[in-house]
């Protein structure tokens, strides 16, 4: 008995997907609910779980496109678990054709090459006819010409897999032997297709720079009271919270604030019943951080956070962060934000104009910390060092007014250079 391995669906919005790694290779054992293949979407990357256990075979390859509900393998039930070693899979008939002939050996005299591997990639056949090895990793290693004798392989019972192979590729060529005389800087050239998830941020982004009319505008802060209040209460608050007090939670119920008191900056525009644009209003605030995931930009959205604590927003972070680094996020997890902010200074930018995440109206970017010359604010008219941080707000001007906009900004300042205004919610 056969049971297909299909591709499931993930959400009204996601119709496709890329298989970008095979976890159990052609014709090894599975059991029920093991993870068999990961496939990327333009949002989120799920792994599909085996509908039974036995053995699997391939009907799709790493890196091909395949739509929900397509077919891309089956398990054979009626085969029996192996007690120890796997046995090898069947070759194909093509993987079994007889290679061209080799070279001729060179003579006994002749010194062997201290890279090994770099020479069986560069010239080698496949070979390996009695070798143990997935038809997929016959296949590569047909293509690009190496010698599956010398490849070491992590499948079952040291079965060859495409991984190896390709592992095997990239470590031969970047430790082949320079050519003799003198040799120009590598020009290689590599064309890698963007993944789905790269895809839908890149047309997202090109989408709000051709329908809004996107604007920024700035203000700097002084972080002096927060780094304060964060210094002399940070070992209290991680060990009642378990979690440490961070900048975040600060600028997230400032926004909060904001937000409430300037509603547009939180609303959508939308079609109307009558297909005119009209503005989609929220009561709550459900505010958007960008998280820089193991394959690209995530934007996993805090819910309600009007209602959040500081440990809340703290907590909520930090878990939304390490799962989006382990591609475990969930869809519903990055849908539904009405604002959004973003900190570059992580990564140590100084200033930047961040992109609206449509459909929402506002983006906050926030930027590196740096000590600079400025007015002291407990001894007016005296200049001092003081910790400060470039805010950018980019809105669309469609529905957002420039005078809004800027007194959204100056209240976040104000929240964040007396912190005390949070807490009295002034």
């Amino acid at each position: 008995m056969t049971t297909k391995i299909e591709i499931p669906s993930v959400g009204e919005s996601v119709t496709s997907g890329v298989i970008s790694a095979w976890s159990v290779a052609e014709g090894e054992y599975v059991e029920r609910d093991q993870t068999v293949l990961e496939l990327e979407t333009d949002k989120v990357t799920m792994e599909v779980p085996a509908p039974a256990s036995g053995v699997v075979t391939h009907a799709a390859l790493e890196g091909d496109e395949v739509d929900v509900g397509a077919i891309v393998g089956q398990i054979d039930e009626s085969a029996a678990k192996p007690a120890g070693e796997a046995p090898a899979a069947a070759p194909t008939p093509a993987a079994e054709a007889t290679p061209e002939p080799a070279a001729a050996p060179a003579p006994a005299s002749a010194p062997a090459p201290s890279a090994a591997p770099a020479a069986a990639v560069v010239s080698a056949p496949s070979g390996g006819g009695d070798v143990k090895a997935t038809p997929l990793a016959r296949k590569l290693a047909e293509e690009k010409g190496v010698n599956l004798s010398v490849v070491t392989g992590t499948g079952a019972g040291g079965r060859i897999r495409e991984q190896d192979v390709l592992g095997f590729v990239q470590s031969g060529a970047s430790s082949a032997p320079a050519a003799a005389g003198p040799v120009a800087g590598s020009r290689e050239i590599s064309v890698e297709r963007m993944s789905p998830m790269r895809q839908k941020i890149a047309s997202r982004l090109v989408e709000a720079q051709q329908t809004a009319a996107m604007l920024t505008t700035f203000n700097e802060v002084d972080m002096g009271a927060v780094m304060e209040l964060r210094q002399q209460y940070k070992e209290k608050f991680a060990e009642k919270h378990g979690v440490g007090l961070g900048f975040m939670s600060f600028f997230v119920k400032a926004c909060v604030q904001g937000l409430q008191k300037f509603p547009l900056i939180n609303s959508y525009i939308v079609a109307g019943p009558d297909g005119k644009p009209s503005v989609q209003s929220h009561s709550y605030q459900d505010i958007a951080i960008a998280v820089a995931g193991k394959k690209g930009l995530v934007v996993p959205v805090l819910r309600n956070t009007e209602d959040m604590t500081f440990a809340g927003v703290e907590s909520t972070i930090k878990d939304l962060g390490k799962r989006a680094r382990e591609n475990k996020l969930e869809l519903s997890e990055m849908m539904g934000g009405t604002f959004t902010i973003t900190n570059g200074g992580i990564f140590g930018s100084l200033m930047s104009t961040p992109i609206l995440n449509p459909p929402q109206s506002a983006i906050l970017g926030m930027h590196g910390i740096k000590k600079r010359a400025v007015e002291d604010p407990n001894n007016p008219g005296q200049i001092a060092l003081r910790p400060m941080m470039y805010l950018a707000l980019s809105y669309d001007h469609r529905i957002v007014d420039g005078a809004e906009a800027v007194q959204f900004l100056v209240s976040i300042k104000d929240a964040i250079e007396d912190p005390a205004r949070l807490m009295l919610d002034l």
